[in-house]
């Protein structure tokens, strides 16, 4: 029996919405701006419309806000390519995406362990916390290592791709997007690039793929720790399933009404 999100999902593209002139296009630049907007900016989609396809600055808006977008958009398209080739996640490969992500807004850092630099994707050698009073993340000396281990898990699991339902490659992709912040390996731009692997993966097997809008955010960064705190994974998916189902009957409801 199909889940809910299938359902949903079916409808969609039983309406031909995903079949619209441009709609490929423009639904990058959406999950782009939700992205960027969960982390600060405000850009909007028409506006990023207007700065991706024109290269038009947006006025009154701060050039991190600026970077911010544009960096992103270049590391999906790179993103992208990944996608359509069906390669290995690699860690060399995160960290070019990574660096493509901070490329203008990443900072230096000196530490008594050696300098990096999250504008390079550079992998942290320091440690961070989840907010003040919070837990550490992963300890630094450990991420190389983990990172390693999720890059050849997810291989593996994507080499069965072919036996997997609808419901399966999505639970796949929540999963990377979760085990990938909690491995935390950059100093910057970690929800960023975790959103950005949940897409990669959905691309590439042909999948809506998500959007957290910033609407969003408390709840997301609920499921999240909730998730950690419990090691119960179905916290997360069971979150990002009902998001996906709320956003996409929210396009169809557009959609209807737009042709009457």
């Amino acid at each position: 029996m199909d889940t809910e999100l299938e359902k949903i999902v079916g409808e969609y593209r039983r309406l031909g919405i995903d079949q619209q002139l441009d709609h490929d296009k423009f639904y990058l630049y959406s999950i782009i701006t939700h992205s960027t907007a969960i982390e600060g900016s405000t850009i909007t989609e028409l506006e990023n419309q207007i700065m991706f396809d024109n290269g038009i600055a947006i006025k009154g808006k701060s050039l991190v806000e600026l970077n911010m977008n544009l960096d992103l958009k270049a590391a999906y398209e790179r993103a992208l390519v990944y996608a359509r080739g069906h390669v290995d996640v690699t860690v060399e490969r995160l960290i070019e995406l990574s660096g493509l992500t901070m490329k203008n807004t990443g900072a230096e850092y000196h530490t008594a362990l050696g300098d990096f630099s999250s504008a390079k994707g550079d992998i942290r050698l320091v440690n961070v916390t989840a907010g003040v009073g919070g837990k550490s993340y992963m300890a630094f000396n450990k991420v190389p290592m983990k990172l390693k281990e999720y890059c050849d898990n997810l291989n593996a699991i994507r080499r069965n791709h072919g036996d997997m339902s609808m419901q399966d490659l999505y639970d796949m992709s929540f999963d990377a997007h979760y085990n990938l912040v909690t491995i935390h390996p950059w100093a910057d731009g970690n929800g960023r690039m975790a959103r950005l692997m949940m897409n990669w993966l959905q691309f590439e097997y042909g999948l809506v793929p998500s959007r957290i809008f910033s609407g969003d955010k408390e709840e997301y960064i609920k499921a999240l720790v909730s998730t950690r705190e419990s090691g119960d994974l179905s916290i997360f998916r069971r979150f990002m399933s009902d998001t996906m189902i709320a956003h996409i009957r929210r396009d169809i409801s557009a959609y209807l009404e737009s042709i009457g």
